[in-house]
């Protein structure tokens, strides 16, 4: 990413979770821990099923008392429902706000210029009254500024950015390994685990219950980890959503997201050739394996 571009990433949308309950309420059904969450250092975490299975991910930043969910703006409105559901009579309340914050990712060389920052993942300072966090996944995906829209051009002029394509900022993203997009087309399908939310740091093994929790400690203290959710390359014909992907007859994954910025949930073990490449029904494709994959 270019230092000098901001990528306003339209796609993201904006939950906000304040109340008495707040902090309660998000340690016990997300996938990290909620106290790592503070004014100078922000956390990636998800929703399972009580079964383990992947539902949303997200960016979990602070502000004011209460905590920014970053989200893909397509689940928003279903993350919202969901939340609602764990509520109960909890003093928690949930407000959707993209319609009046944005999500602008700037890049790691732009975030190391700001003042008064530590170089660690999570990291979060302030541009003027607005959170900016190096991203906890990857450093190599940059920085994420949380902005109310009316301030944001301001703004990036204040901070000599100008506005670019997302585009670039996605083609990274994928190019890293990490699916930010139609992320959907995961849910109920896939084990948490198996998204590499490990390797992300999306996951605390240390925490304690949240929803979820029973299987994915379980997958990971038994050596269990057999299946991993891997970029895939078209390298012939076309590949569609949910066809199996083949080693000379022996199927060995699915593809799951098929759109633009292609993932596939891969049977692997520590013999799998990534140099090979694989069959589908009207193509072939290779596996790539992200440089932070174990």
């Amino acid at each position: 990413m270019n230092i000098n571009n901001a990528y306003i990433l339209e796609d993201r949308g904006i939950l906000f979770v304040d109340g008495k309950d707040a902090k309660d309420f998000l340690q016990n059904i997300i996938s990290n821990d909620i106290n790592k969450v503070s004014e100078s250092n922000s956390c990636f975490a998800s929703l399972f099923t009580p079964q383990g299975k992947f539902l949303y991910e997200f960016l979990i930043i602070k502000h004011k008392k209460g905590y920014f969910l970053d989200c893909e703006k397509v689940q928003i409105n279903d993350l919202f429902k969901q939340l609602s559901l764990y509520k109960l009579r909890l003093d928690v309340q949930i407000l959707n706000l993209s319609n009046e914050f944005v999500v602008v990712a700037l890049s790691y060389d732009k975030f190391k210029s700001l003042n008064n920052i530590e170089d660690k993942l999570g990291f979060t300072t302030k541009l003027r009254e607005d959170p900016v966090l190096l991203d906890p996944r990857n450093k190599k995906l940059g920085a994420r500024l949380i902005i109310n829209l009316e301030k944001l051009y301001l703004s990036l002029k204040k901070f000599e950015l100008k506005s670019s394509k997302s585009d670039e900022y996605y083609d990274l993203s994928y190019t890293i390994g990490i699916p930010q997009k139609n992320t959907h087309k995961l849910k109920d399908k896939i084990f948490g685990i198996e998204c590499n939310f490990e390797e992300l740091n999306g996951i605390d093994f240390k925490k304690g219950c949240y929803v979820g929790q029973e299987n994915t400690a379980r997958i990971k203290l038994k050596n269990k980890l057999s299946k991993r959710l891997m970029p895939i390359k078209i390298i012939q014909g076309k590949i569609n959503e949910g066809e199996s992907i083949y080693n000379k007859n022996i199927e060995i994954g699915k593809i799951l997201i098929n759109e633009n910025y292609p993932f596939a949930i891969i049977k692997f073990d520590n013999n799998f050739n990534y140099e090979n490449s694989y069959e589908v029904n009207n193509g072939k494709i290779k596996i790539i394996k992200p440089d932070w994959v174990k």
